[in-house]
């Protein structure tokens, strides 16, 4: 399949993805992802790999775009953990902040 990342053209096959990113470690993921095998990758780590470009040359929707046409299941971006933090849902009372 063809494709457009960063303003190159790719001819992209899901095979040949999959055989490059094998005996790749996955790097954590804390954005967008895709399941390549049984592995779950960073979307960008995977762009770059497979373009040879540096990261911060294409977005990690193009390569979600590209991955998605080819037939990989991708995945937004995890929520933050912030507001699951029940520390942070502290109901009680405090008292009244001084001035």
């Amino acid at each position: 399949m063809r494709c457009i990342i960063a303003r190159f053209a790719f001819d992209l096959v899901r095979s040949e993805v999959e055989h490059s990113m094998k005996g790749v470690k996955p790097e954590p993921v804390t954005g967008a992802s895709v399941t390549i095998g049984r592995r779950v990758f960073p979307v960008k780590q995977v762009g770059e790999v497979i373009t040879r470009q540096d990261r911060r040359d294409f977005t990690a929707d193009e390569v979600a775009r590209a991955l998605g046409r080819l037939g990989f299941t991708c995945h937004a971006a995890p929520a933050p953990q912030a507001a699951a933090d029940s520390s942070l849902l502290d109901t009680e009372p405090g008292p009244p902040a001084r001035l």
